[in-house]
């Protein structure tokens, strides 16, 4: 089955209005959406730490180009009938209807929801000051609610990320980016369950956690318990599978073995998973 935009558009934004939580892994190219596809989740999210690693730098500002990011979400949102949300980084602009302007690149590549965060890239200063970041958020939201189909805009409170563990201040965005008409909220690392709830019970809007930078012993269920709507992965699955590669090759390297082999995905469960979609 081939479904319109416009269908992955409704049946993304159904995942945030049903009840509990949903896990939205992120694959970083065409063939590991596809292995995602068919284990059965139901939406992904392209990884900025993913698309990266496959161009073989490292994940920061300007370290992949917006043709390179575009190019990323086109090949993911092609790969499978999937609801597909693009990581946009801080739009590749500071001022707001140039940032705003990535959302609608965005939506050409194929893909319902993108993000918008409040990092400048510069390490003297990482984060926009409060009312600018509103403004982006406000351009963005606008930029979104005219493509013709309900676009699902997530907007990204990135203290926490930047050294700046400030949560009263980080509350304070989320809450004036669902004023300004984000449909979801994230304040990427955030560490445990605590601050989570008192994050998720001070907005309204559905709040997207990530896993990368939580104690692996929290499972979905208590996030959802917590008050979480989405549960992303980031770039962990790619760190998974590089580690994965690492380990093969340092035993190749060091010791001459192939004892690895054993743990490698089966050539035909590739193409037979490959084949189907």
């Amino acid at each position: 089955m081939t479904t319109t935009q416009l269908q992955r558009a409704r049946a993304f934004r159904a995942l945030h209005e049903r009840a509990g939580a949903f896990i939205i892994p992120n694959p970083w190219d065409a063939g590991t959406a596809k292995l995602l596809a068919a284990l059965g989740f139901e939406a992904l999210a392209t990884t900025s730490l993913g698309v990266s690693a496959a161009l073989g730098r490292p994940d920061g500002a300007g370290a992949v180009s917006r043709r390179e990011l575009l190019d990323n979400c086109a090949a993911i949102a092609a790969a499978t009938d999937l609801p597909v949300s693009a990581d946009l980084e801080n739009c590749y602009a500071h001022a707001p209807r140039a940032a705003a302007q990535m959302i609608k690149l965005a939506a050409e590549a194929g893909v319902v929801g993108g993000s918008i965060e409040d990092a400048t890239g510069d390490e003297e200063k990482p984060i926009y000051d409060f009312q600018l970041a509103v403004e982006r958020v406000q351009a963005a939201v606008e930029t979104a609610r005219s493509l013709g189909f309900p676009f699902m805009l997530t907007a990204r409170a990135e203290n926490y990320l930047h050294g700046r563990r400030d949560l009263d201040d980080t509350i304070r965005r989320l809450q004036a980016f669902e004023k300004a008409g984000a449909d979801v909220l994230y304040a990427p690392g955030l560490r445990d369950l605590a601050t989570i709830r008192t994050v998720a019970s001070s907005v309204t809007r559905p709040l997207n956690v990530v896993v990368g930078m939580l104690d692996p012993a929290i499972t979905a269920a208590e996030l959802a318990q917590a008050g979480v709507k989405r549960i992303s992965i980031g770039g962990a699955l790619c760190r998974l599978a590089l580690a994965h590669m690492m380990k093969g090759a340092r035993e190749m390297k060091e010791r001459g073995g192939f004892t690895w082999l054993a743990e490698a995905i089966p050539s035909g469960e590739l193409r037979k998973t490959f084949t189907r979609q």
